[in-house]
């Protein structure tokens, strides 16, 4: 039997995390194994309990998502971040992808969408849901021919370990479905990096769905 996915659920309304928790409990497959109330409290209980996907609220005391989400990502990477957040603004969302957040809901979206997103950055890919998406790719759009030119300067090699990177996969998953040694995954990374002077993997995801190699 499939284990449920492991859900710490971080957001200051205890209404809001008491909500989320009856979604995502009403249904088999998903644990909702902790709840955090602080920025702090989020990033102590991930350690803790190593949960498999963090719901993340971008305003929260303490410290925002966004810092959050920075200090999973570096210190917790195996956690997926899944953005929950009252916020549109296409700015919340490419500073969320920055941070190295997986994807990114709004509060008012359905339950059966919640459930989907968090299945889905779960196995390893990105998720925005539709309205999300249409901001992303508008505030992106006028980086799209930059960025297209800047990706005929990749081998295609080099492009499939993008968008390996790009949907948070692991250098060693990346061999794998490849079919090539970790060291040479490694040696197109740092290839890759170097040419579209790029460091960090936040950065990565952003440049990935800027020239539509991945979709929101």
């Amino acid at each position: 039997m499939t284990r449920p996915i492991r859900v710490l659920v971080a957001d200051d309304h205890m209404i809001v995390r008491t909500g989320i928790r009856h979604v995502l409990e009403s249904e088999p497959g998903f644990e909702v194994v902790g709840e955090a109330a602080t920025g702090p409290d989020a990033v102590s209980l991930a350690a803790q309990l190593q949960p498999d996907v963090v719901v993340l609220d971008i305003s929260m005391p303490g410290e925002s998502g966004f810092q959050v989400a920075a200090r999973l990502r570096s210190g917790l990477p195996e956690p997926r971040i899944l953005i929950l957040s009252m916020h549109d603004n296409a700015e919340y969302v490419l500073e969320s992808v920055r941070a190295g957040a997986h994807g990114y809901l709004l509060k008012d979206t359905a339950a059966t969408e919640l459930r989907s997103a968090i299945r889905t950055v779960c196995r390893g890919e990105s998720y925005f849901s539709p309205p999300i998406a249409t901001r992303l790719r508008e505030a992106l759009r006028g980086e799209h021919e930059t960025h297209a030119g800047t990706l005929a300067q990749l081998t295609g090699r080099e492009r499939e370990v993008l968008l390996g990177v790009a949907r948070g996969k692991t250098n060693k998953e990346i061999a794998g479905e490849l079919g090539i040694s970790h060291r040479t995954v490694e040696t197109h990374r740092e290839s890759l990096m170097r040419k579209l002077q790029i460091r960090t993997v936040a950065e990565l995801t952003r440049f990935a769905l800027g020239a539509g190699i991945i979709e929101g």
